[in-house]
């Protein structure tokens, strides 16, 4: 078992980290303040290719392995989860579920320009009463013949506002419950479709979060993926991808909130000496350092699994409920390693905080994935 990352994989790692630091931390916290969407600073991640990070290169994707994405994941979290999160929904539950499943005049229309970053796109399974459960869809699809006719409300929409083509998961049959359920490609500029006001949210402000509006929306046949009723799998397996996106978006979060105060540790001087001197502290640090470490290797192997072909359904849930306790946990400690400091936006720790909890609740809640992972213990 090689612990080591290639060379490939420094590079690439690298070549995320000095744009992190070069491109998103500059201007981060009026981002943050003015909830404001890094529109250029997409385009710029797109000219990297992390629009498309695991995308085969024929549907202008980088084709790169998913320890790729989570090492890239993981270096834009340090400075800025609302960037990061609208790669990994593009690539995660965008790009994948269309290049899993999709047609080939699917990838052709729409998936090579979500890969090449040309369009954005969203995935639409919350709802105001059944929030990331797929079984319980409000949202109708009736079938026309040729045609679908969508009706509904999807809430808390990751690129809501900015997205250009939608994933929109529905309930066409409801007497066959979760058989029933299909997903459809919705484009923005199709009639009856309608973006409400933007959520003011606590944490990842740069993203754009919104409330769908869904009113007889006409979709052509052809735009939905997959059989009739395959919805309900598709949303299951694309989510398990979806976890290992968040679960590296979580580490990322740790991890830069534990390298700021590592710093600050060795800068603040109290009672005659760096702080990182005292015991209390050093020891604090320590305790960050092998609680990041053991979220790291939970997330690399996610990732390993899904490389190897192997089910991750389980492995990505374990990761993401770990990782998302430690950016928890972590960013607190690094707030209070700061002192009053650690109260000041300047800082950078409160906001990795407060963008610390959207991980423990989006792609699943921690009680969800608790879900999946007791399912799969109880199995054996």
């Amino acid at each position: 078992m090689n612990f080591n990352l290639t060379e490939e994989h420094k590079m690439i790692r690298d070549a995320a980290r000095d744009f992190a630091k070069t491109e998103l931390l500059p201007g981060v916290i009026e981002r943050d303040n003015q909830q404001q969407f890094p529109k250029e600073l997409v385009k710029k991640m797109a000219d990297l290719g992390f629009m498309g990070i695991m995308v085969d290169p024929k549907y202008g994707g980088s084709g790169m392995d998913t320890i790729s994405y989570v090492l890239i994941m993981e270096e834009l979290s340090k400075i800025d989860a609302s960037a990061s999160v609208i790669v990994s929904v593009n690539n995660s539950l965008v790009c994948y579920g269309l290049e899993a499943f999709g047609t080939e005049e699917q990838k052709q229309k729409y998936l090579t320009k979500l890969a090449s970053g040309e369009k954005i796109g969203a995935f639409c399974l919350s709802e105001p009463e059944a929030g990331s459960d797929a079984t319980s869809q409000k949202t109708t699809a009736e079938d026309k013949g040729d045609h679908y006719i969508i009706n509904g409300t999807k809430n808390w929409i990751t690129n809501g506002g900015r997205a250009d083509f939608y994933l929109v998961v529905a309930q066409t049959h409801k007497e066959k419950g979760h058989k029933g359920i299909n997903v459809f490609i919705v484009e923005k500029d199709m009639e009856g479709f309608h973006v409400g006001p933007k959520e003011d949210k606590l944490g990842i402000r740069g993203s754009d979060t919104h409330t769908l509006q869904f009113n007889d929306v006409k979709v052509p046949k052809e735009n939905r993926i997959g059989e009739d009723g395959f919805g309900f799998k598709f949303a299951m397996k694309t989510l398990s991808g979806g976890r290992i996106g968040i679960a590296a978006q979580a580490l990322g979060i740790a991890s830069g909130a534990y390298e700021l105060a590592l710093k600050y540790s060795k800068e603040r001087k109290a009672f005659g000496t760096e702080i990182c001197n005292h015991q209390a502290i050093a020891f604090k640090l320590a305790d960050m350092h092998t609680e990041i470490e053991a979220a790291r290797l939970l997330v690399m192997k996610s990732a390993f699994d899904k490389d190897q072909g192997e089910n991750y359904d389980t492995s990505s849930a374990i990761a993401k409920l770990y990782a998302s306790k430690v950016a928890m946990e972590q960013t607190v400690e690094a707030v209070q390693i700061h002192g009053g400091n650690g109260f000041v936006k300047e800082y950078h720790v409160e906001r990795l905080m407060r963008d610390a909890k959207i991980t423990q609740i989006y792609e699943g809640t921690s009680e969800i994935q608790k879900i999946v992972i007791s399912r799969s213990v109880l199995r054996n």
